[in-house]
Parts: C-alpha cells; sequence; structure tokens
C-alpha cells in the first residue's frame, strides 16, 4: 500500500514539474511587413523591356502578389543613355526607345513610396546554341530538351536557359557556369520535372540562352521555385539594394528551336 502512495505521489510531482516547464509559443506567422519584389530585363534584342513590381503578402494570404503603382522606373548605362520607363499596366513598366548593347552596365533605379532602389547588370557578350535535339529520360521514356554550346575560355561566364514549348514559357530555375568546363563545350538537358507540360509529338520547343552576369547567376541560383518572392529566410539573392526581393537582369541572348518528332 506505500508503495502504491509513493508511485502515485512520484507521478503527480512529476505532472507538475512538466507542467511547470511547458511554455507557449504563439507563432505570428502574418506579421512580417511587405517587400517590395523587383523583376527587370534587358536585352540585346529590341525592346520593349520590362520591370514588374510587386510585394509580398502574409503567410495566410493567397499566394498572389499585388503590383505596385506609381513607381518612378529609370534604366540607364554606362555610355549616358537613360529613360524613364512607362506604367503600361497596374505593377508593369515598360521601356519605348532603350536599346540594350552586350558589354554595356546597366543601372536600375526605381523610387517607390518614399524609398530608393538601385541595381546594377552588365551584359555579356553572347554566346551561340551549337545544337538543340532530343534525348530519352534516364527516369522513363519521356523524351527531353538538350542544347550544346560552346563556352568562350579565359572569362567567366554565368547562363540561363528557358525552355518554351508551343510558345508557353516553362517554370524552372536553369542556370549554371562554367567552373569545370572553362572554353569547352557545355551541354544541358531540361529535366521533365521543371516542365508545365510533357513533350509530345508536333510540339514545337524553343530555348533560350541567356547570358548572365554573376550577380544575376547568384539570384538564380539561390532562388529554387518560389519564383524569388519569399519573405522567409531563405530568400534568394538580390542583387537589387534596399532589402528589395527579386532582380535585374542585362543580357544578351541567343536561342534556337526543335519540333519534336
Amino acid at each position: 500500500m506505500k508503495l502504491h502512495i509513493n508511485i502515485a505521489i512520484t507521478a503527480i510531482v512529476l505532472i507538475i514539474v512538466f507542467s511547470s516547464c511547458q511554455k507557449v509559443i504563439n507563432l505570428d506567422l502574418n506579421s512580417a511587413s511587405p517587400q517590395i519584389v523587383i523583376e527587370g530585363n534587358v536585352y540585346d534584342q529590341p525592346d520593349p523591356y520590362t520591370v514588374k513590381i510587386s510585394q509580398t503578402v502574409n503567410f495566410d494570404e493567397s499566394n498572389v502578389y499585388p503590383p505596385v503603382t506609381g513607381a518612378t522606373v529609370e534604366i540607364s548605362d554606362d555610355a549616358g543613355n537613360s529613360e524613364v520607363l512607362t506604367e503600361s499596366s497596374s505593377g508593369t513598366y515598360i521601356t519605348s526607345a532603350l536599346q540594350g548593347v552586350s558589354g554595356r552596365t546597366y543601372t536600375l533605379t526605381v523610387v517607390s513610396k518614399g524609398k530608393t532602389y538601385i541595381a546594377t547588370s552588365t551584359m555579356p557578350n553572347p554566346v551561340n546554341i551549337d545544337s538543340i535535339y532530343l534525348e530519352k529520360s534516364m527516369f522513363g521514356n519521356e523524351k527531353l530538351v538538350s542544347v550544346n554550346f560552346n563556352d568562350p575560355a579565359n572569362i567567366n561566364n554565368y547562363y540561363r536557359l528557358i525552355e518554351f514549348i508551343n510558345n508557353e514559357r516553362q517554370t524552372g530555375f536553369n542556370v549554371t557556369d562554367d567552373y569545370l568546363n572553362q572554353g569547352k563545350t557545355i551541354g544541358y538537358s531540361f529535366m521533365t520535372a521543371g516542365n508545365d507540360s510533357k513533350l509530345g509529338t508536333g510540339d514545337t520547343v524553343t530555348v533560350w540562352l541567356e547570358s548572365i552576369d554573376k550577380g544575376v547567376y547568384e539570384y538564380f541560383r539561390t532562388a529554387g521555385r518560389d519564383n524569388g518572392q519569399s519573405s522567409s529566410p531563405s530568400n534568394p539573392t538580390s542583387n537589387i539594394n534596399n532589402g528589395a526581393l527579386g532582380y535585374f537582369n542585362a543580357c544578351s541572348v541567343r536561342s534556337k528551336t526543335i519540333i519534336v518528332q
């Protein structure tokens, strides 16, 4: 009987001890301040070029980023050219005369709600795609699109590749560099997981090869698949200052197309 009483007392003491050690932690997932998201591109192709500006939302809101309107957006280069962009639709700003030229450094300046955001990007020389072809996936019978291109020697090069299937741009962040392939032929295959749709006979596939600078490469390398707009601690490395998310990309582009047989 005494043993049972001692066990009961011990159990009660343990419950009191552990109960007193518990601490309720309330996670405020909705307290993050909205952050501006800027996504801009300048190409060595005919304009217009586009800068899109939006802002992040709270954790429990729909994954739709509201546009930022009424901003002042300017793009200039180191040759003395500049242009203030026009807001063509809510949060979308476009050029009308600026021309991208490889070798030049471009500066994006955005003024919104009393804050100024600045980014610079140098446009590398273009690299041509030498070949585009289809190959069988190692993980099934699906077809993959692959490209080969020759990396220029004696210079560090960074690349972003974009796949279009029937003129529809596919998701994913496809970047590579020449760290192990300096001056050699680089082959790149688009994995099925990065496609919004599977390839079928008669599909037209176009690949863009963007030659990008290191800052843009670091952004897309760290972006993952959250479109670079997450307000989590794992935000990609932006090349825009003052706490902005997103990127500014001055790049040269070459493309090649294949029809699936």
